[in-house]
């Protein structure tokens, strides 16, 4: 390889991984860190665990009416911008998380952060594919990296969520503290996002493959990819919304629980590698049936056992498969739908993730609040996983015309 040649491919990486901010964002920050702060506020708070999962399924229906807007903001605006706007909102509405304690604002807030995550996710997974498509024989690395940058939101917060909570010490509400040092860290995250926005909002990197002019995007040849992301979105975001809770329950410590989610994040940010020859070789849903079946391996784990050992890896497996099964869609459309039918088909993705998301916080919450706790709620995510699994064994791929 020439000097060129290595220059250029290190900067195709670092744009991805600069990219890979809007991830950080969107997920690892604006929806994941709630996951670790909850069994703090909920103490504080007095909050059961279905009112607990109700905020989460408000942030999906934020995500869902996000994933609805995006494709008519792209018919006005370059991806790029549509990004930027996003992120800009998320850290506007993670700093006021910390400025709320009652239930209603914290319902607005995080349904206003599901929508500007939505923004900032799309607009990134699509200018990821872009850069996927004009270097093939990396593309799935690519993507899975622009995805694994929620894994370095997840040990951000990992690593300074507990730091803030230490030095707010006895402050009433000191769980306030870390949503503020959080939304610092998203300004900053943002920041970084704007030098790949601006590179690839010029026109050039940005620019769609000329694929001349494409049929309307019609969602049923995709249909069992489609159920088998659905319930994807049902089952993982249960073991997000909770396994930290669950944690606490059986007995973990604040250092424990720093090195659980760091791994998990770190697991996350490795998936890009891990997977990126499974999402090139198959153009059906052979990767998504894969990821799934080993998804739900890791959601049950917590749910018989409560030992350490079992309980790292659980977090490592979960962390180093769920955001490539994002990943496996993006790549499923890239290479099953022409260009300029990229927009539509993640949408669609997006859409029907964003549907599964409003399901599982609010359905593992209530079954949480029952008997069997919340082991019982980790057991039907992994059965909704599971069931994901057999419903994408079923995607073939598509004939390109």
């Amino acid at each position: 390889m020439s000097n060129h040649q290595a220059t250029s491919e290190l900067r195709i990486i670092l744009l991805a991984l600069a990219l890979s901010m809007g991830a950080a964002i969107s997920l690892g920050l604006a929806r994941f860190a709630y996951g670790l702060l909850l069994p703090v506020m909920r103490a504080d708070l007095g909050w059961s665990y279905a009112l607990a999962g109700a905020m989460n399924t408000a942030n999906a229906v934020g995500y869902l009416l996000g994933a609805l807007i995006t494709p008519l903001l792209m018919r006005r605006y370059a991806p790029a911008r549509v990004m930027m706007a996003g992120a800009l909102a998320a850290c506007v509405f993670m700093g006021l998380s910390g400025c709320f304690v009652t239930v209603m604002p914290w319902l607005a807030l995080r349904l206003l952060a599901g929508v500007a995550s939505a923004l900032a996710f799309i607009g990134g997974g699509l200018l990821a594919a872009r850069i996927g498509s004009q270097h093939p024989k990396r593309s799935g690395f690519l993507i899975g990296l622009y995805y694994g940058g929620s894994g370095l939101g997840i040990v951000a917060s990992a690593l300074l969520a507990p730091v803030v909570l230490r030095l707010a010490g006895p402050a009433p509400h000191g769980w306030t503290w870390a949503w503020w040092a959080l939304a610092i860290v998203c300004v900053l995250a943002t920041i970084v996002l704007a030098w790949p926005a601006r590179v690839l909002d010029s026109g050039h990197a940005a620019a769609a493959p000329a694929e001349g002019h494409a049929p309307p995007f019609h969602p049923r040849p995709l249909a069992y990819a489609l159920s088998g992301y659905l319930m994807f979105g049902v089952g993982y975001i249960g073991y997000m919304t909770f396994v930290i809770a669950l944690l606490r329950e059986q007995g973990a410590g604040g250092p424990a629980i720093t090195l659980f989610y760091s791994l998990l994040g770190l697991a996350v940010v490795g998936s890009s590698r891990l997977w990126s020859g499974l999402l090139d070789k198959h153009h059906d849903g052979r990767p998504m049936a894969i990821l799934n079946a080993l998804l739900g391996v890791a959601t049950i784990l917590p749910a018989l056992t409560a030992s350490w050992p079992a309980m790292l890896l659980s977090g490592v497996l979960f962390g180093a498969v769920f955001l490539s099964v994002v990943a496996s869609t993006t790549a499923l459309v890239r290479h099953n739908l022409p260009g300029a039918q990229w927009p539509a088909g993640i949408g669609a993705f997006t859409i029907i993730f964003a549907a599964g998301q409003i399901i599982g916080p609010l359905a593992v919450g209530w079954i949480s609040d029952g008997p069997g706790g919340l082991e019982r709620g980790l057991i039907v995510s992994a059965l909704a996983l599971w069931l994901g699994a057999l419903l994408a064994t079923r995607q073939k791929a598509l004939a390109r015309t």
